[in-house]
Formats: C-alpha cells, sequence, structure tokens
C-alpha cells in the first residue's frame, strides 16, 4: 500500500509541475529561445559578411533605420542618365565629415567636400561584392564646373552631384546612394567591442602607434586609422587602402560569435549606425534585407576590394596637387561595370 500510495503522489506531483509550468509567464521562457534563435542565426548568417550587417539591420533597422536614418529626397540627378545594369546593381558609399553640425549640409546638396567614394558592385549572379574606391583627389569632369578634384562635386551640388560625377566619370548608372558621416566609423567600432584590421605599415597618427599586421582598434583608434593619409609616400592610395582595411574589419567582427550571440551589442550597432546615415528612398530596411536574402550564399572572401586605377600625380592648371586618371584603365573599368564582368578585371589588376 505504501508503494502504491507514493506513486499516486509522485504522479500528483507531477501532474502540478506540469499547471505550474502552463501557468509560468510565457517571457521566462524567452532567454532560452532567444538563445536558440541567436545560434540559429550564427549558423546561417556565417556564411556571408554581407548577409550579417544585412541581418543586423532587418532586426534593428526595421525599427530605428528607417525612423533613425536621415533619407536624401533628392539623390539622384535630373536629366538623362545611363542605363540600369539588369540585375546587378552599383551602390555609392560616402564619407564625409561634414553632415553633422553644419545647416549647409542638413538637405545633403552642399557643403564641405567627401572624403571617401567606394562604389559598392554587386553583381547579378551574387557571387561576390565588389568594394571599388575612388581617391578623392582625382581629376575628373564634374558637370557643370569643368575638370576638378572628384571630392568638389560633393562641395558644389552634394549627393546628387556627387552621383551625376561618377555615373559620368564611369559610364554606370547608381542604382543607391548611401552617405556616412566619418565620426560615425568611431561609433560602429565601439558598439562592436572593437575592430581588428590588417595594417601595410608602421605609423602613427594622432597620437596613436599602428604597427605593421593586426591591429585591435577601438573607435578612437578607427577614425585615426582610416583618416590618415599624410604618414604615407603614396599618400591617398594607403589611406584607401586602409579604410578598405577597416570595412572587412567591421564586416569580421559583425560576423564574430560574441556579436551574433549578444543582442544589446546588436542593437547598439545598429543604433550606432543609423544616426550617421543617409540613404537614398529607395534603400529602406525591406530593400536591404531582399538584397541580403540574394547574397546569402556568400562567403567572407567573396568581399572583393580594388582602388580604380590612376596614372600618377599630377599638377592642376591653378596649382593643386591631384591624382591623373588613365583613360584606357577608365574604360577598361568603365566596360567591365556594364558588362557585369568585374571579376576578370580584377584579376587582370597588378595587386598593391
Amino acid at each position: 500500500m505504501s508503494e502504491r500510495r507514493a506513486a499516486r503522489a509522485a504522479a500528483a506531483a507531477a501532474a502540478e509541475n506540469q499547471q505550474a509550468e502552463r501557468r509560468r509567464d510565457p517571457r521566462e521562457k524567452r532567454p532560452l529561445l532567444v538563445a536558440l534563435a541567436a545560434a540559429l542565426t550564427a549558423l546561417v548568417a556565417s556564411a556571408t559578411v554581407i548577409a550579417v550587417v544585412v541581418a543586423v539591420f532587418v532586426g534593428g533597422l526595421a525599427r530605428s533605420f528607417d525612423s533613425g536614418t536621415d533619407v536624401i529626397a533628392d539623390a539622384f540627378p535630373a536629366g538623362d542618365r545611363p542605363a540600369a545594369s539588369g540585375s546587378a546593381e552599383n551602390i555609392l558609399l560616402v564619407g564625409s565629415d561634414s553632415r553633422a553640425g553644419s545647416d549647409l549640409v542638413d538637405d545633403h546638396t552642399a557643403g564641405g567636400r567627401s572624403d571617401t567614394l567606394v562604389l559598392a558592385h554587386v553583381p547579378a549572379d551574387r557571387r561576390h561584392v565588389y568594394l571599388v574606391s575612388i581617391l578623392r583627389d582625382s581629376w575628373v569632369e564634374v558637370p557643370g564646373h569643368g575638370t576638378a578634384k572628384i571630392n568638389a562635386a560633393y562641395a558644389w551640388g552634394g549627393i546628387p552631384l556627387t552621383v551625376q560625377t561618377v555615373e559620368r566619370l564611369l559610364d554606370v548608372r547608381i542604382d543607391h546612394v548611401a552617405e556616412i558621416d566619418l565620426a560615425g566609423f568611431a561609433d560602429m567600432t565601439d558598439a562592436l567591442g572593437g575592430v581588428t584590421v590588417q595594417s601595410t605599415e608602421d605609423f602613427t597618427s594622432r597620437g596613436h602607434h599602428f604597427s605593421r599586421g593586426p591591429n585591435h582598434l577601438d573607435g578612437e583608434q578607427a577614425l585615426a586609422f582610416v583618416r590618415e593619409r599624410y604618414s604615407f609616400a603614396d599618400a591617398d592610395h594607403t589611406r584607401v587602402r586602409n579604410q578598405q582595411a577597416f570595412l572587412r574589419g567591421v564586416f569580421e567582427q559583425a560576423l564574430s560569435r560574441g556579436t551574433l550571440t549578444d543582442p544589446g551589442r546588436l542593437q547598439e550597432f545598429v543604433a550606432a549606425t543609423s544616426r550617421h546615415l543617409a540613404v537614398d528612398p529607395g534603400l529602406d530596411a525591406a530593400a536591404i534585407a531582399r538584397l541580403g536574402w540574394s547574397l546569402r550564399d556568400l562567403r567572407p572572401d567573396d568581399l572583393v576590394t580594388a582602388t580604380m586605377p590612376t596614372a600618377g600625380g599630377g599638377t592642376s592648371p591653378d596649382g593643386q596637387s591631384v591624382v591623373l586618371l588613365d583613360e584606357r584603365d577608365r574604360q577598361s573599368l568603365s566596360q567591365a561595370l556594364r558588362s557585369d564582368d568585374l571579376q576578370h578585371w580584377v584579376e587582370a589588376r597588378p595587386r598593391p
């Protein structure tokens, strides 16, 4: 009898536990669900650099991207423009020190000069993403202003004239444009807990020393790293390589397990990015989600960086130090972009 009583008591206790479990506030189970979701996200997102960044945007920027990010209402020039590149996409990334704190540039149509110009080319097959940097002192035709350094386009006409200048230079259509205040690089870096970059040289900038090889940077160090140009014999060429190294470091850190499994860090990264970003009206969270899904099979090494070829330095008629472009190189890059065959162009270029 005692055994039967014990069995009934155990059954009753088990039933009570089940009822208590059902009565428990569902929010108490959320930490486990969050952990499982984060683990699944890590497994899926580790396949691609771009998709991870997009996944971050989709989760947080669906709320803070569309509400916290500025929209450049008139991002594209009026009049004739190059034809669209089919299923390929060209996104112009503009880095500037002048977005914040200036009434002249709140509408993205006038102000200081852009420090960074990168054309992101996403081919139709989605097997790579190419980041092609354009040196800011490149001597080019600026529509309506004659020849000048390419970064003067931003000062004279903001984002619309910058887009028009790049479109004329490369004879390709810019599908989207995003502008980020370079100070945002510091906030993004700190939000990620630091970023590791590969430096090609030893140098010191703004009180920070950088060694050749890997360097783990906080936000202040990252800003010094991407801005420095005077420490290098080839000036802006190494500066551009450092900026490319920083972008790669951000992507790799965003992919890291420590970031993907830390909702607080992800939220902070989204907030740090969106408050320094301005985009054209078509580049909203939904568009980024679609682009990210199309790039889901990429691997980290599929992010390819390059720099628009130059023909060396020169002096403008008014005495400015400028970077000259080779017409044959310009045409070959333009043709590669228009034919959506940038991989062969990259492979044919000598490595720096």
